[in-house]
This record gives structure tokens, sequence and C-alpha cells, in this order.
């Protein structure tokens, strides 16, 4: 017997195309997010009498930082990121980044924690493109978590 439409719900996958981004209070719309990831790299300690007593290796994770893209469209008098990827020094912000569902209601938050700008890049122009201008915003992050709503 075939499940219910609640049951196919909760089973069938999210679309990726229905999200929003916050930072710290400010939600803004993006035409992509990438870079989500949290990775650990492995250093490798070999203590002064590994010679002699062979190869005693301890290994331990250490966690690297990721670099998030945000695009964005350009739109006139700029926006709330402006003032933040303008300021010298950059300070450090929380971002969520909300894949909602049909209703607009968050289902799956990632958290980035102390996102530093660290690059903007201007779209790129062709007289013959019919393109909407888009700029690339990328931020460097200290850490990423998930929450499952």
């Amino acid at each position: 017997m075939p499940d219910d439409k609640a049951t196919q719900k909760l089973l069938y996958p999210l679309p990726g195309y229905n999200f929003q981004v916050t930072v710290d209070s400010d939600s803004a719309s993006f035409v992509e997010v990438a870079g989500l990831a949290s990775e650990y790299e492995t250093v490798t300690y070999r203590h002064g009498f590994s010679r002699w007593e062979g190869e005693d290796v301890t290994r331990f994770p250490k966690r690297s930082h990721s670099t998030v893209t945000l695009k964005k469209g350009v739109m006139r008098g700029g926006n709330f990121l402006s003032q933040w990827l303008t300021a010298d020094p950059p300070s450090a912000r929380a971002l969520a980044i909300s894949l909602c569902d049909e209703a607009g209601a968050p289902v799956v938050v990632w958290h980035v924690k102390e996102a530093i700008p660290v690059k903007l890049a201007a779209p790129g122009f062709d007289v013959n493109g019919t393109q909407i201008a888009v700029e690339t915003i990328d931020l460097l992050a200290s850490g990423i978590s998930v929450e499952y709503l």
C-alpha cells in the first residue's frame, strides 16, 4: 500500500532553489550559495624518540577553514553587505543559510560562524549578453554546523 501524502512529503528530498540567507539579523536574497563544507585536516606528530622506538606516530584532527561563496544580483544603491565589505578591517559576522519548504519555513539551517569577507568579484560585462549582473562574494568561515528542524 502506498504511503499517504504526509509521509511522502517527509520522505521526498527538498528542492535546492528555495533558500534564505541571514547575515546577523538582516535577510538577503542570493542567486547561489556554495562552499558549505566542514572539513578536518590531519596533523601528524612524531616525538623525538620515534627513530629508536619505531614508527610511533600520533595523528590529530585539525578543523580547516571553509570558503563560502555567495552570488548576488547587483542592485542600485548597494545594500547592507556593501558596508560590511568596505569596512577596514571587516568584522566577523554570523550567517545562517536556511533550506525552506514550500511554505517558506526553514527545514535545514547551516550556521556559519565568524565569516569574514576575503574577496568581492564584479560581474563580467558583455555587450552581446542578456544576463543579469551578478557579483560574487567569498567569505572565510571558521566553522559550519548543521541544524535539522
